[in-house]
């Protein structure tokens, strides 16, 4: 873009004033408005973007903490006083880099922000090649939480025919698409869900086996049991706490666990124990902790093995998706309240 077309325009931003302590609120998000050429300078090998769909995802709370010297998150916290950092769909206004064009769509890391300028390093954004699917889906289904399932169950849990699987928060982004994976295996599959809506969501919309609803269990081993009376063969960990220790005492001789996310952890100040431990000695579990960056290398050999899925509808995809940019915080602070209903995402613009 020359210097005659540039054109400056207003930039909504949602900034992080601070580091948090227990449960996030939209206090803790400021939406502010700033401005933004619409051309990079000469030289630059950068692309400017526009922002069209923001993911809300359950690690971003990771990043939300306080520095801690001895942590080995896998993901690093915040900068303060600047937009929050998240996963999205794109559009490409300008680019200085040669494998990006004007119009191009991409998908990767870029800032809560109605345009960001971002540079290009491996696996953090992959353009986006195939749009008779929604462009949506890139935020989940055919994004970083879709390659998150594919990975955790796939490469991690090794899975064969007729095995038995637990997928808790089974109706969220990576969970639905476990569960579909396992029965395209001929597994069989039950997961646990926050609500009535969303077990029965599992079992009819998703193809889950069976589902139930954690709120209400007093007792998540007895369950579990009712569910599993042989017991478990592989588990697609998202919760922690006394789900998984409740898991851990009902699992299969050689059982695996895929320990994708601990959301039940995240706003904790204190995290709670895990008691059954010796369970995993005993059993020879194997309790394999992963991350999706570890996998991207093979991200086009999971589209080549979802889209044909999706376009013969044996794979659905439920997104949960507010609209406009001022929806985002609040869109992101309810994942951690079990209020959404599938993927959390937001529209800043459809184009």
């Amino acid at each position: 873009m020359t210097n005659a077309e540039a054109v400056t325009v207003t930039n909504k931003q949602i900034i992080f004033p601070d580091y948090v302590t227990g449960f996030p609120k939209e206090s803790d998000l400021k939406i502010t408005t700033t401005t933004i050429d619409l051309r990079l300078p000469e030289g630059s090998t950068s692309v400017l973007v526009k922002n069209l769909y923001l993911s809300c995802d359950p690690y971003m709370r990771i990043c939300m903490g306080k520095p801690d010297p001895l942590s080995s998150s896998l993901v690093p916290p915040y900068k303060t006083g600047v937009p929050i950092i998240g996963l999205g769909v794109s559009k490409v206004i300008d680019s200085g880099h040669p494998d990006y064009k004007k119009g191009d769509l991409l998908w990767g890391l870029v800032g809560w922000e109605e345009y960001s300028v971002i540079t290009l390093t491996t696996y953090s954004h992959f353009k986006i090649e195939h749009t008779d699917v929604p462009l949506s889906y890139y935020t989940g289904l055919l994004g970083m939480p879709g390659m998150t399932a594919y990975a955790g169950f796939y490469e991690v849990c090794s899975p064969k025919k007729g095995e038995t699987v637990f997928v808790s928060a089974a109706s969220g982004a990576v969970g639905q698409l476990v569960g579909q994976f396992a029965k395209l295996m001929g597994c069989y599959v039950v997961g646990s869900a926050g609500s009535k809506e969303k077990v029965y969501l599992l079992k009819t919309k998703f193809g889950f086996d069976d589902a139930f609803n954690y709120k209400e269990e007093k007792d998540f081993s007895a369950a579990l049991k009712r569910y599993f009376p042989e017991g478990i063969d592989i588990y697609f960990e998202n919760v922690g706490g006394k789900m998984l220790d409740a898991v851990l005492i009902n699992m299969k001789l050689h059982g695996r666990v895929a320990v994708c996310g601990m959301i039940s952890q995240y706003n904790l100040v204190d995290p709670e124990g895990v008691h059954n431990l010796p369970t995993i000695l005993y059993k020879r579990i194997q309790l394999q902790g992963f991350g999706v960056c570890d996998f991207y290398d093979k991200y086009p050999k999971f589209l080549d093995f979802v889209l044909p899925y999706i376009r013969e509808g044996k794979i659905t995809y439920v997104e949960d998706i507010a609209e406009g940019f001022e929806s985002g915080p609040s869109a992101l602070l309810g994942l951690f309240e079990g209020k959404n209903v599938g993927k959390q995402l937001f529209v800043v613009a459809r184009e």
